[in-house]
């Protein structure tokens, strides 16, 4: 790909932006905004994964994990005797528990290798409690694992290993045992939590509110956090979140910002991005330097030893390729587009006027180099 159709399709995604951003979108409170206390819980556990083809661990704790086992089913193990099972692994076992899952039903779990196991394709979890950070257990996990990786080895040593063997996952592996405390049916109030934090978006959602279900419903307490009046029966409560996440509201504008990918070349930039009175140049610089030895002859008779002496040589020139942009105060994306676009700079042109330009103050925006 030449260096100037990747400068048309870099100009072409700054033009859509530019485009999209121009107009403002109602978008609805479920959308961009979260009830207070309604979220998922993290859990996590220890667990044994057996029935392996001698791909298990090999480590003392799996050792040990699996005579555990066997003590609490009656077998006890002579002191000193190893095992030396290789169709076992110990794992962590991690899964999220959804907002109001009650007792009964099933989530997805994932199960990833803690030892040297080379894989887990094959596998089946044994009972494995799950527990959330104040200790308790939440569900119990256990059933045949999926992987999605492949590892293979010949006797010669060689071997090939297909995307991460050693972690895999059960559908519906884990039951839950216990119900999480939302919060949600206390109180006479809900609270909405914005997903990205703006005043202009909370006053804009406390508006919308008042203007459908009465004013003083609600109130903004920060630029997060809306705060609704909501009937105390949960039966009602649900039919009023119902309503009140189906309301739409117009986001207010993020703040200007330009977003560059050092590695791909693409850049983002806002539609609110604005440059102060500046002029940039930018060219192609180069400098060369060359080493040469000068040799030092006396004169016949002279008495001298011949001498050798170095000699650098520097030169700077440009390859007159330079372009000089000139932005007026208060210059937009737009203009910023057509001026990279008409002399035909690459990307990388582009970051170096940008970089250049918030190093002058000139740059009113926030620059992010990923």
């Amino acid at each position: 790909m030449n260096m100037r159709l990747r400068v048309q399709q870099v100009v072409v995604m700054l033009a859509l932006l530019m485009v999209w951003s121009g107009y403002s979108h109602a978008e609805r409170i479920k959308d961009i905004a979260n009830v207070d206390g309604v979220r998922a819980n993290h859990l996590v556990g220890y667990g044994l994964v057996v029935g392996l083809t001698g791909s298990g661990d090999k480590t003392p704790f799996a050792e040990q994990s699996l005579l555990s086992m066997l003590n609490k089913f009656g077998i006890h193990m002579p002191p000193g005797i190893k095992t030396k099972s290789k169709n076992i692994a110990a794992v962590a076992v991690h899964a999220e528990l959804p907002a109001f899952a009650k007792p009964g039903q099933r989530i997805d779990i994932t199960i990833s290798s803690l030892g040297n196991a080379k894989s887990l394709r094959g596998g089946t979890l044994i009972l494995t409690p799950l527990k959330g950070v104040d200790g308790n257990v939440y569900a119990i996990g256990q059933g045949n694992l999926v992987v999605g990786g492949l590892d293979a080895s010949g006797a010669d040593g060689s071997r090939i290993t297909i995307n991460v063997p050693s972690v895999g996952r059960i559908p519906n592996g884990a039951m839950v045992e216990r119900t999480v405390n939302t919060g949600f049916e206390l109180g006479n109030t809900i609270r909405l939590n914005l997903k990205n934090s703006d005043f202009t978006t909370a006053v804009n959602m406390v508006n919308a509110i008042n203007e459908m279900l009465g004013e003083g419903t609600a109130s903004a307490l920060d630029g997060n956090t809306v705060e609704v009046m909501a009937p105390r029966l949960p039966d009602q409560r649900v039919s009023f979140l119902s309503v009140l996440e189906n309301i739409e509201v117009v986001s207010g504008e993020s703040a200007a910002k330009i977003i560059v990918n050092s590695r791909t070349g693409t850049v983002v930039i806002g539609k609110n991005v604005r440059v102060g009175s500046a002029a940039v140049t930018h060219g192609s610089l180069v400098v060369r330097i060359t080493e040469t030895v000068d040799v030092n002859q006396p004169n016949p008779f002279a008495g001298g030893a011949t001498a050798v002496t170095p000699n650098t040589v520097v030169d700077v020139e440009t390859t007159g390729n330079g372009h000089m942009f000139k932005f007026p105060k208060g210059v937009s994306l737009d203009d910023i587009v057509q001026a990279v676009n008409k002399v035909g700079a690459a990307p990388g042109d582009l970051v170096a006027i940008l970089e250049a330009l918030k190093q002058a103050g000139a740059l009113k925006a926030e620059l992010m180099i990923i």
